[in-house]
């Protein structure tokens, strides 16, 4: 029995969700289980910022000036005002304006 040739993409997307779903059922059943030390609570609250600084560097990094002023600007936005939508509707913004006199 062969499976035809445009099945395949189907299979790999099931094949990925299903293991995608399974890694995290097994995470959420190991930690309702083990009783977290005082470290590893810790490294679990500063996860979210490191996926965040993960995932912006590398954008900056291939964006040039315009998009290393829009970080700096929702940072600073951020700090001030502590609302995520204003820190990345100011950070466009920037971007935006950056651009549209020709930088980066």
């Amino acid at each position: 029995m062969s499976v035809p040739e445009e099945a395949w993409p189907y299979i790999a997307i099931t094949g990925m969700a299903a293991a995608t779903f399974l890694v995290r059922f097994a995470g959420y059943w190991i930690m309702s289980r083990v009783p977290p030390t005082p470290f590893v609570r810790a490294a679990l609250e500063a996860l979210p910022g490191a996926i965040i600084v993960s995932t912006v560097v590398p954008l900056a990094m291939r964006g040039g000036l315009a998009a290393w002023i829009g970080v700096a600007v929702a940072a600073a936005v951020m700090v001030l005002v502590r609302k995520d939508i204003a820190a990345l509707a100011a950070g466009m913004a920037a971007v935006i304006a950056v651009r549209s006199v020709g930088f980066g």
